[in-house]
């Protein structure tokens, strides 16, 4: 029977108050906690392979997941969905803002949501303020870029949204300092979450014996694979028989094209398309080549280390974070053809180091960035932000 409180009586209202929070507590303590993950969309990313990821990595006798996203749905959706869980879509863009507000709202409660855990700053403005009108007890976010965004109206949504938010987590230290940067008022709610990959399917095997690197991404400008096409004509004047895999799909696909057709590289520069077998593809190769412009974590770059490849990446966002120099790859600058293409050189000139520098590779990864470990911190900072906000409430 539930009990009736006066609200003349402050007392026995602040009594009661207080044996409902405590009542919450430890119910949490017995019962999962009930997570709702909210992304921009659930299409074909890096972020969005990272949130299938979580669904089948969480503890489950602890947390019990949902999924949304605030525009489209694809595959990754298609997989959580096979897993079990419940998939959302908010239709952003056909319903306005203030109707995607009011349904994530009406969502969290409805599905009686402990923790809303945000990713990148768009989902978190939007959740954050849905969240707070909701009652959400704790509201998360992941920013897995360098920072909150460009801009002043990223800005101002990121420092709005940590109004209401309890932790931001920085997939990188760069990522870290810059949000902190960005909102020095809520740096106190920052800290490093490495990004993390799965171990068991990017299973180590070590570099093919190959003259061929492969690179993956999103053909999409803030990758610069352009920069990686005109290092490929400087690489093949001194190897004529280096091979450039590139897999992916985008909006710069044409472009890139014509650009290899230009340089006369098409023997050379072979275009994969947007592929599912990434792992066994990574095996043809003997390292890994990246050119991005910016980075947060690079999972491209975890899994081609995972798999036991050398790695060339530009030194952008968190890459030096995850690539030693000349123990696990090569660093040089962004948007720089003549450096990429020292570096490949460099790379194809110490052949009989790639199984060496493939395993310090592997080590690392292990040690550093598995998806598991990753799970494992928020899942712990969700308890402790769940508890800290009971604790509140109770105190009121």
């Amino acid at each position: 029977m539930s009990t009736i409180v006066n609200p003349h009586q402050p007392e026995l209202a602040d009594k009661t108050a207080s044996r409902d929070v405590l009542a919450d507590v430890l119910n949490s303590s017995v019962r999962p906690l009930r997570v709702c993950h909210l992304s921009m969309t659930l299409k074909t990313g890096g972020l969005e392979r990272l949130l299938v990821d979580y669904g089948r990595f969480h503890n489950p006798e602890q947390h019990q997941l949902t999924f949304a996203a605030l525009e489209e749905l694809g595959p990754p959706a298609d997989d959580l969905r096979r897993d079990g869980f419940e998939v959302e879509t908010f239709n952003l863009s056909a319903n306005g803002k203030l109707t995607t507000i009011r349904r994530i709202r009406d969502f969290l409660r409805e599905n009686q949501i402990d923790v809303l855990h945000t990713h990148n700053t768009y989902p978190y403005f939007y959740g954050a303020i849905a969240g707070w009108l909701a009652g959400t007890p704790v509201i998360v976010n992941t920013q897995h870029g360098r920072g909150c965004g460009a801009g002043l109206k990223s800005l101002w949504q990121f420092r709005i949204a940590n109004w209401f938010g309890h932790l931001v987590g920085g997939v990188s230290r760069d990522a870290t300092r810059l949000c902190q940067e960005q909102d020095p008022r809520a740096a106190w709610k920052m800290k490093c979450v490495w990004n993390g990959i799965d171990l068991q399917r990017f299973a180590f095997r070590g570099p093919a014996a190959a003259c061929t690197a492969v690179s993956v991404g999103r053909l999409s400008p803030e990758k610069d694979f352009a920069t990686l096409v005109r290092a490929v004509g400087h690489v093949v004047k001194q190897f004529p028989e280096f091979r450039l895999l590139l897999v992916g799909n985008g909006a710069e696909r044409d472009h890139l094209e014509t650009l290899v057709d230009e340089l006369q590289l098409r023997d050379h520069v072979e275009f994969l398309g947007e592929r599912s077998d990434v792992p066994s593809i990574l095996q043809q190769a003997g390292f890994f080549v990246a050119s991005s412009k910016t980075e947060g974590i690079s999972l491209t770059l975890l899994e081609a280390m995972a798999v036991g490849l050398p790695i060339v990446t530009t030194a952008v966002g968190g890459n030096p974070e995850i690539v030693v120099e000349d123990e696990t790859g090569l660093l040089v600058p962004s948007q720089d053809p003549e450096s990429l293409a020292t570096a490949i050189c460099r790379m194809l000139d110490r052949k009989a180091e790639w199984a060496s520098i493939g395993r310090r590779a592997r080590q690392r990864v292990e040690e550093l960035f598995c998806i598991r470990r990753m799970i494992a911190s928020y899942e712990h900072s969700y308890r402790q932000l769940f508890e800290a906000a009971m604790q509140r409430r109770q105190t009121r």
